[in-house]
Formats: C-alpha cells, structure tokens, sequence
C-alpha cells in the first residue's frame, strides 16, 4: 500500500490538489513533443502515463521504488516499467528514444551532470528531452530531499553544455494559483519565524525529513481548511506555460538533440 508524503503529492488527498495539479501540468504541456519511443525517467506513480501514452510509439518507464513499478504494471500492462536507481541507465543503448520526459527529478539527483549527460546519450539523434524542476525562487524553504534547486539560468548553463538546443519557459499560472502559493508563502513563514538558528539550512537533511513531513502536512491540511474551495477548485488549466523561465513555479526545459 503506498504511503503518500508531502514529496509525492497525491492525487488522492485533497489538500494536495494544487500541487497534484501544478505536476500533472509538466505532462500535458509536454504533448507536442510526445512521439515515437518514449522513455519517462522518474515516473513515480503515473502521474501522466494515461496522458502520454496514446501519442507514443511505446513507454518504457524507470522508477527507483520496486511497489511503484509492479503497481503500475498492473495499471497498465502495455506500458514497460523498470526498476532502477540512475544515473547511468543501464541497460539502455544509444540513440534509442525519440522523446525523453522527467518531470521533478533532476533536483533529487546528486550528479546532475551525469543525469542529463545519460539523456542525451540514449536520445535519438533529432531527439528531444523535457524536464521540470521547482524554480528555486519561488521555494519556500528547504527540502530536505533535494539535492539541490536551481535558479532558471543555472539549469540553462548545466544543460547547455551537453544539449545542442535548449527552450527554457516555465510552469506558472493564473491569479487562483498565485493567490494560494501567497496563501501557503505567509503559513510557512509562520512556521519558519520559530527556526531562529536557521536550522533548515544548518542541520544534514536525513535529521530534517521527518519535521519537514510532519509540518508540511499539517500546512497543507491548514490551507485547506482556511481556504476550501479556492484548494479543490485548482485545476492543470489553472497553471499555465510561461515563456520566461523566472516566473514560473517550476521550470519548464525543452531540450534538443542535433
């Protein structure tokens, strides 16, 4: 039975609506890009294979967590799933994909390099690769399992050194989703007021997982109770593709194989 933590919003909790919603986006504007074999990596718990699926050729998706993968092979059996702990991704040659999509991992990766280093590689030639990841500017405190964030011109420069094209836009959204991330920037800094050491950004972040969870949560639960409807009435439309990477949530990056 999976257990659904403030870091894999569920689309079964409502007070993660917003955030569910805000991911599933990354999928539906990846679309046009969608065709031949597709590899997801990172796939989690199939946030967006209904949505990709019917434009690909075939899904090989890769996920680190063994239940998530022999869950979804039961939800969708014409789709591949692996488990696998990357990068590299082992096992899968050159050129052997025509689309690439990871949405919400490279922040999780401790040799980011690497990682898209492996994207490019297993790309086929014309190939492109889509990638989200939170906006570091807009992050409201540290999570403790990232990696790292990134501002939207450092992902650039990492990716530029091995893309041959890049097209950096960013995940934003209408006046409903920045009224609820205002909502949820003030309840964090009533929380954050107490750190007056600055902890979060002191102590290693395996001592930091289980406060942030905790609190997290019960946020997330506040929120939705002080604000109800406006929480469960965000939708993916809601959120919407902006060109300038700096003002979206996330980043949004197209990247491109010659």
């Amino acid at each position: 039975m999976a257990t659904y933590t403030t870091e894999i919003a569920s689309d079964k909790l409502v007070s993660d609506n917003p955030i569910h919603q805000r991911l599933l986006k990354a999928y539906i504007a990846a679309k046009p890009w969608i065709s031949g074999k597709l590899l997801e990596v990172g796939c989690g718990e199939g946030r967006g294979v209904e949505t990709l699926l019917p434009l690909a050729e075939s899904y090989l998706g890769l996920d680190k967590i063994q239940e998530v993968i022999d869950s979804l092979t039961l939800r969708f059996p014409e789709v591949d799933f692996r488990q696998a702990v990357i990068p590299p991704f082992e096992g899968i040659p050159d050129n052997s994909f025509d689309t690439v999509v990871s949405f919400q991992v490279i922040e999780h990766i401790p040799n980011d390099k690497l990682f898209l280093q492996e994207i490019y590689r297993v790309l086929k030639p014309g190939g492109k690769a889509i990638i989200s990841t939170p906006n570091i500017n807009h992050t409201l405190s540290r999570n403790p399992w990232h990696e790292r964030e990134y501002k939207p011109q450092e992902l650039i420069d990492l990716a530029s050194g091995i893309f041959d094209t890049i097209q950096a836009n960013g995940i934003g959204g209408n006046e409903k989703v920045w009224n609820y991330h205002e909502a949820n920037r003030k309840s964090v800094q009533k929380i954050m007021r107490f750190d007056i050491f600055d902890l979060q950004h002191k102590l290693p972040a395996f001592i930091l997982r289980m406060p942030y969870e905790i609190l997290n949560r019960m946020n997330r639960n506040k929120l939705h109770k002080e604000q109800g409807k406006s929480v469960v009435d965000i939708s993916h439309e809601d959120y919407l593709v902006v060109e300038d990477p700096a003002k979206g949530l996330d980043l949004f990056y197209v990247l491109g194989k010659k």
